[in-house]
């Protein structure tokens, strides 16, 4: 029911609540720059794509480059669509996970939750790599400083969306200008071009052309057409981030996908046509686009342009999870999939805890990795197209149930959109699965299993507090307060005077060795003790063994033996005026507690006592 609600009140234009942390949100312009930079730098690598794959039929293969895209640009339009009414249908965000929880059930949704986490980690990883790769083809010396570089990276765009996602937008929104305005102006030149104007970017390296083919098959086609829907990564990122955007969230979100398809598919088209009109063949330490720029702009400054906004577009384009993933992580931990403090969010709309996870794991896949992107893109995109096949299929059952206008047309192009990516990922995965995609159809299930285990974890964590089920009236138990003591100071005073206004009755304990050092010691504390008499009895503790935490443990279960009987561990601490005076401390304090803890369910009050 909220589902046909919120998406009837996205298309009757009925507002949403007033944002009151409009600030820290995201525009329409500004979500652009910051959860679209993946699928924007996929152009980049989508086409090379398409175009080593047809050039092992040689010349007559590249000559599908233009359909091959065609088809890949159709089904982008048919995501976007789809992504627009997963938006409306599923404002909260989650995208494909959020349509399979509601329409595929919990297992479903899970695998898509686990898809989208891989995906968004790998992203980081190849967006990264690949910037940096780039890099160092312009300048070869720093290549044996790829993993430096890699993870000087990945710690500035950590510690910018620290700051905030608008903080990232805004950070990006430059570069993606500038990387879009260069694509734009190679398409624009090269279309009024009768010969390229420059191939000296490609002169001197071997063409990897292969033999010249009277056909090309079904399966190269296939091949060639998963192989360039590379390019469709990111295109979901926006229908998994709708809390990030300000109200209406719904109608900027949605306006955000629109210009984000409509942008990439005028690039991977435009690219294209450009590679078919100048015949260009790919060749070895050459990317394509390089070549194209070449080709249609000339080897000089407007050449390095492209190349140097590139480079930037790939190292950021990570920031796209940066965006996507902190949401979804939120939503698997609210269903109990996850750890709760992925919940939280702090100052600025920061889910803090999944950008901290996302930074370190994929971290620790660049130093997996070495830096090398080659050793991450067969991994890359597989989890992205098992995202899009659950969340068009979810779609579908969606609009039968739904029944709006013209259901029966949206209901058969999601159907269509979720054949196709199916078909994608099967063939992806099958062609690279001896490159390394068989890690993620091992790791996969092994997420989905991590997610159920946590989930299993909490209900009987729930089971045992009666979440959800109202309890009895409290009642007031005989409440008993030990204050562990070794002397009598300042301190001392402060740990009785909180204690007797805790707890009925109050035992102050210490604890004796047999050594006759210590047995001195404690005669004279209880020598104090009686002239003070503070109106608090102390127990004298004998242990045979050096050690302080056990005998106070057994001295609580002692006492909570007396059915109704609430006991409360009260351990004062000294809080010194500066920091480095911690370390001047005995640490018995936290020793008692730590035992007590471990042996004994009564409740440990830390009370610190300010030196200033």
């Amino acid at each position: 029911m909220t589902i046909l609600t919120s998406e009837n009140d996205a298309k009757s234009g009925v507002e949403e609540p007033p944002d009151t942390d409009a600030r820290h949100k995201l525009t329409a312009v500004t979500g652009l720059a910051a959860l679209s930079l993946d699928a924007m730098a996929s152009v980049a690598y989508g086409p090379e794509a398409i175009v080593l794959v047809l050039a092992v039929a040689g010349g007559h293969g590249l000559g599908f480059t233009v359909p091959v895209t065609l088809l890949i640009a159709a089904l982008l339009a048919l995501l976007v669509a789809s992504y627009r009414q997963v938006i409306a249908a599923f404002p909260d965000g989650g995208g494909s996970y959020a349509v399979a929880r509601t329409y595929l059930g919990r297992r479903t949704s899970l695998v898509a939750a686990a898809s989208l986490v891989l995906d968004y980690v790998l992203n980081v990883a190849v967006a990264v790599t690949a910037g940096v790769a780039a890099l160092t083809s312009a300048f070869p010396s720093l290549y044996d400083d790829r993993l430096p570089i890699c993870l000087a990276v990945l710690v500035l765009i950590t510690a910018i969306n620290l700051r905030g996602i608008v903080e990232s937008a805004r950070a990006f929104i430059v570069p993606t200008a500038v990387f879009i305005g260069a694509i734009f102006v190679v398409i624009v030149v090269g279309l009024f071009r009768d010969a390229p104007a420059s191939t000296e970017a490609a002169a001197g390296h071997a063409s990897v052309l292969g033999d010249n083919a009277t056909t090309v098959g079904v399966l190269l086609l296939l091949k060639a057409f998963a192989s360039g829907c590379s390019a469709l990564t990111g295109v979901e990122a926006i229908a998994n981030a709708v809390p990030a955007f300000r109200a209406p969230a719904v109608r900027r979100a949605q306006h955000a996908e629109v210009a984000l398809g409509s942008l990439l598919g005028v690039m991977l088209i435009g690219l294209s046509v450009l590679i078919s009109r100048f015949e260009l063949q790919p060749v070895e330490g050459v990317t394509v686009l390089a070549q194209l720029a070449d080709a249609s702009i000339g080897h000089h400054t407007g050449f390095y342009v492209v190349q140097f906004a590139t480079v930037a577009l790939l190292a950021l384009s990570a920031n796209t999870s940066f965006g996507g993933l902190p949401v979804l992580l939120k939503l698997l931990a609210r269903d109990n999939y996850l750890p709760h403090v992925f919940g939280l969010r702090a100052d600025r709309q920061v889910h803090r805890y999944g950008v901290l996870a996302l930074a370190l794991v994929s971290a620790l896949l660049l130093v997996f990795s070495g830096g090398d992107t080659n050793t991450l893109v067969p991994l890359f995109a597989i989890g992205v197209f098992v995202g899009f096949t659950i969340a068009q299929t979810g779609m579908v059952i969606h609009w039968r149930r739904v029944r709006g206008p013209r259901w029966t047309g949206k209901a058969w192009l999601n159907g269509l959109g979720a054949l196709l990516t199916g078909v994608s990922a099967i063939v992806v995965t099958l062609t690279k699965f001896h490159d390394g995609a068989w890690l993620v159809v091992v790791t996969l299930p092994l997420l989905v299993a991590a997610f159920e285990a946590v989930h299993r974890a909490y209900t009987r964590i729930g089971e045992r507090l009666g979440v959800g089920r109202i309890p009895e009236p409290p009642q007031r138990d005989r409440s008993v307060v030990v204050v562990p003591v070794s002397s009598l100071t300042r301190l001392t005073r402060e740990a009785l005077t909180a204690a007797v206004s805790l707890g009925d009755e109050v035992f102050a304990v210490t604890v004796c060795h047999p050594d006759p050092e210590d047995r001195a010691q404690t005669e004279a504390l209880e020598r104090d003790w009686a002239r003070w008499n503070p109106g608090v009895p102390l127990v004298r503790l004998t242990s045979q063994r050096r050690t302080l935490g056990r005998p106070v443990a057994a001295y609580v279960r002692q006492l909570s033996a007396t059915p109704g009987t609430r006991i409360t561990v009260l351990v004062a601490e000294v809080e010194p005026a500066h920091w480095w005076q911690r370390v001047l401390q005995n640490q018995r304090g936290a020793v008692v507690a730590h035992a007590v803890r471990r042996d004994t369910d009564a409740v440990i009050c830390r009370l610190r006592f300010r030196l200033t």
